[in-house]
């Protein structure tokens, strides 16, 4: 069978605080959910109409169960994720308090997905997809570091595209300053690389004092620097396209070579931003893979972010091919 997307990555419930605006220690509940960036991306393009599998690895758990139920209902194939039964299913908490405050505790220790193996890749036809996706998160542990560079690699040499969402988490690396140097090590095999202001600066980072941990040095780093600059080292190095993601600005679009391009977002009222990079993933290959303009196909991923924003949570409120197209629509018309 051939796949329009192989993702490879984290995987999770998340639980996310029904009380809307309250402080973390004040919520009374929570509504659970599926994530994981990797994961959220495989769904997302699922909702699209795209043909697709997730590479990931879950708990010999209820958790595990959980995952796994929701993404054979979503048709996400879910043949290639392997159980451990000595690692539990990774979980993450999110507090809710719009527009900018979204508390984030991630539940890692021992999970699954960083236990995802040589031998895991090895069972996985990644040479039978259009697109390879994974996540800079993968590169912070063994053995889900170097499983991902083989996976990396045998894409590579199979002519699979490699899309590289950057996802950096600082919390998840024993030393957030070691980002730089290791995602640096993929790069010569990449051929589309997503990431925030931040994200790109911190793939070319040589001096740690650059990194600013904020969140309580819990989810969330600035990075000082020149992103144009960073930008165009990392085309140097070979990288053909990069997606700079600017929020509610959209994005911009560096392509090797040609003057950078702007794609406006969609104005929405911000609900909850967690899920609106991988939102705007889905959406973005959804265009590469159908053939459409790098343009265009930012437009889709706009129009996907902007709606997830919207909702409560991620995987679970990825936007369907008719919603997303509307929305695209609903702006051209306000503008006429």
């Amino acid at each position: 069978m051939r796949y329009d997307l192989i993702a490879m990555g984290r995987s999770s419930i998340d639980l996310y605080s029904d009380d809307i605006g309250a402080p973390f220690p004040e919520i009374t509940s929570f509504s659970a959910y599926v994530g994981g960036s990797p994961t959220n991306v495989c769904v997302g393009a699922s909702r699209l109409g795209m043909r697709t599998a997730l590479l990931t690895a879950v708990g010999q758990d209820p958790v595990g169960d959980f995952v796994l139920n929701f993404l054979q209902n979503e048709g996400v194939e879910t043949k290639y994720i392997s159980r451990k039964p000595d690692r539990r299913t990774s979980a993450v908490i999110l507090g809710i308090e719009p527009p900018d405050r979204f508390p984030l505790v991630y539940y890692r220790d021992n999970c699954a997905d960083n236990a995802l193996s040589i031998e895991d890749v090895l069972d996985t036809p990644i040479n039978r997809a259009k697109i390879f996706e994974f996540a800079g998160t993968n590169l912070a542990r063994e053995s889900s570091r170097s499983a991902t560079l083989f996976a990396v690699e045998r894409a590579a040499r199979s002519d699979v595209t490699v899309v590289f969402d950057l996802d950096f988490r600082p919390d998840q690396w024993n030393d957030p300053r070691a980002f730089g140097v290791t995602v640096r090590n993929v790069l010569a095999n990449v051929d589309i690389l997503l990431g925030t202001q931040d994200e790109i600066n911190a793939a070319v980072l040589e001096d740690p004092d650059q990194i600013e941990l904020t969140h309580q040095q819990v989810s969330d780093a600035r990075v000082s620097g020149n992103v144009d600059s960073a930008i165009q080292t990392l085309n140097n190095w070979g990288v053909e396209l990069i997606v700079e993601k600017c929020g509610a600005e959209g994005v911009r679009i560096h392509e090797r070579g040609k003057s950078p391009v702007r794609v406006p977002g969609f104005p929405v009222e911000v609900r909850n931003i967690l899920g609106a990079g991988d939102a705007f993933a889905a959406g973005f290959i959804y265009g590469v893979v159908d053939g459409w303009t790098y343009y265009d196909a930012a437009r889709l991923g706009n129009a996907c972010g902007a709606i997830v924003v919207t909702r409560h949570g991620c995987a679970n409120f990825m936007p369907s091919f008719e919603e997303a197209t509307a929305m695209m629509d609903s702006q051209r018309a306000s503008q006429t």
